[in-house]
């Protein structure tokens, strides 16, 4: 735990700045990103997947999530972006299901910048079924709806799916980006001049899977 408040806590110290494809240094593994030991499948498998592990009440996934929305929308169409809510300790599971809820009513592109805000901008507990029905009903979703995917099968399984993938993608600190199961990038990483943010990396790297697929290549 001490070990990724520290991670947490080493974000603050980089500049969340939207990074431009173009014009993004060159970045070597250990500097800037790492690449997992085991390839992690990804869907769809013709597009390139980037993954955002996040946690709702992190205040540095709160700071870049409009920079990553803002980033999102200038994607190439041949890449997708994922989201995975993290639950470090088993009382944040329920802040997994929040998302996978939303997600099963289409209901998240609508309120996941409205989630944090309410979280570290206007100090709302957002911690149990209740709290989190009572929030979604007044931002315009019914709370029996709500609550039937909250507690659906097919949430409960995402979440367990989300808890797996966080253990298979080794990530103990967020926010933390994948590019296509192969390589992270994350603010914990070793800073260099040439490592300007989190979303700068990520750019490089889909640029950097996007030449490895086109040559069949994978290193």
């Amino acid at each position: 735990m001490i070990r990724w408040l520290l991670r947490i806590a080493s974000t603050a110290l980089l500049g969340f700045a939207v990074g431009a494809h173009a014009g993004v240094p060159t970045l070597t593994q250990g500097q800037g990103y790492q690449k997992l030991a085991v390839q992690q499948p990804v869907s769809p498998r013709d597009k390139i997947v980037v993954t955002e592990f996040f946690w709702y009440n992190c205040p540095h996934c709160a700071a870049m999530e409009p920079l990553l929305e803002a980033w999102a929308k200038k994607l190439p169409s041949d890449v997708v972006l994922e989201r995975v809510p993290v639950a470090f300790a088993p009382q944040f599971v329920d802040q997994q299901k929040l998302y996978y809820a939303l997600k099963a009513l289409g209901k998240v592109n609508q309120l996941q910048g409205a989630i944090f805000d309410a979280i570290h901008q206007q100090h709302i507990l957002l911690m149990t079924s209740r709290q989190m029905a009572d929030w979604v009903a007044a931002h315009g979703v019914s709370k029996q709806a709500f609550l039937s995917a909250f507690n659906s099968f097919g949430v409960q399984m995402d979440a367990k799916r989300a808890t797996q993938m966080v253990s298979d993608y080794q990530i103990d600190g967020v926010p933390t980006l994948a590019v296509q199961g192969r390589y992270t990038v994350s603010a914990s990483n070793p800073q260099t001049p040439d490592n300007p943010s989190v979303l700068a990396a990520a750019s490089y790297l889909i640029g950097k899977v996007r030449a490895e697929m086109a040559s069949g290549s994978k290193h």
